[in-house]
């Protein structure tokens, strides 16, 4: 059994890029989001990615495929929006289940034979835990601010049904990401605590914020160092940001993460700012400049993308990564 924790003290250890910026260039249709399966189904169901592990997963596998030839060691389920919560939107709240394991299931499957063809370079699979589209921290209703959408418990259950699917379908370890209400995060780790007391297992977990904007904070607004006070009470494999902003202008938080955290550390960022239509144009050697930056400055211990980047860019941060010593805890 491959140890990611014996893993991340050899090397700088590389994470996927975007799903969803690789299957936008299939630009699937209404039909090809259904399949035959949901030909007749009451929900348009266009847009709900997750559900492509099960109606189109030969598009899933090349995916994953293209980002382990790239040179990623960890693979992230295609389980983003895998929860009740999120399912929601398209009436499909009972096939939670299913989504997780056969997306756990696919990424399992590709790592395993890269692993196989690769036994020195072990490839890991993270099952991606979403924040859903609901936030327990803060009211959706300006005129009410005591509203809450959603409670601690609703999220504590439909986080546990997805964690339980994503550990039955294969996966290593768990990345609980793009965390902007750490009240969201706190109830998933501790749907992740229960299911590890019930299943007398321990997880490797990693736990990914988003700062939103120049300030600094988190969307429910929180600082680096309280959302790293607010997650800490876990034993995590790593702690770190992704999404929302551009390696370049994320680094000084990322400074301030590595000096306080006793973790290890992850960054996955977008390939820049979106521009005017919301696209991504940081190249792949743009980006590579700045996540070199990181590494000169030994931030880092796990790194990846996020938003726009394709396997072009996750190839041109392996080959930078593979040159640095990780960050030492």
């Amino acid at each position: 059994m491959f140890n990611i924790y014996k893993e991340i003290k050899k090397r700088i250890l590389v994470l996927d890029g975007a799903m969803g910026t690789m299957l936008q260039a299939y630009k699937f249709t209404e039909e090809d989001f259904r399949g035959e399966r949901f030909k007749d189904y009451p929900t348009p169901l266009q847009g709900n990615n997750d559900l492509l592990s099960i109606t189109q997963p030969e598009a899933i596998k090349t995916i994953h495929s293209k980002y382990l030839e790239a040179g990623a060691d960890i693979i992230e389920t295609n389980t983003f929006s895998g929860t009740t919560i999120a399912m929601a939107d398209y009436n499909m709240e009972s096939l939670v289940y299913e989504l997780n394991y056969q997306s756990a299931k696919i990424a399992k499957e590709v790592a395993d034979k890269f692993t196989n063809q690769n036994p020195e370079k072990p490839r890991f699979v993270a099952g991606s835990i979403g924040p859903t589209n609901k936030t327990a921290s803060l009211s959706p209703d300006v005129n009410k601010p005591e509203y809450r959408a959603i409670t601690f418990n609703e999220l504590r259950v439909a986080y546990k049904q997805q964690v339980e699917a994503l550990l039955d379908g294969g996966v290593d370890l768990l990345l609980v990401e793009t965390i902007f209400d750490t009240l969201n995060a706190k109830a998933a780790l501790f749907a992740v605590d229960e299911v590890q007391e019930d299943r007398k297992i321990k997880i490797p977990i990693m736990v990914s914020g988003t700062i939103t904007d120049a300030s600094g904070r988190t969307l429910s607004g929180q600082t680096v160092e309280a959302f790293l006070t607010s997650v800490s009470h876990i034993p995590l494999l790593s702690v770190g940001f992704n999404c929302a902003l551009g390696a370049e202008q994320l680094q000084p938080y990322l400074q301030r993460l590595s000096r306080e955290t006793a973790f290890y550390t992850s960054a996955h960022p977008n390939a820049g700012l979106p521009n005017a239509f919301g696209e991504y144009d940081e190249a792949p050697k743009q980006m590579q400049a700045f996540i070199e930056n990181y590494l000169k400055d030994s931030l880092i211990n796990i790194i990846g993308g996020c938003c726009g980047t394709s396997p072009a860019h996750i190839k041109a941060i392996a080959e930078v990564a593979a040159k640095y010593q990780p960050r030492k805890l």
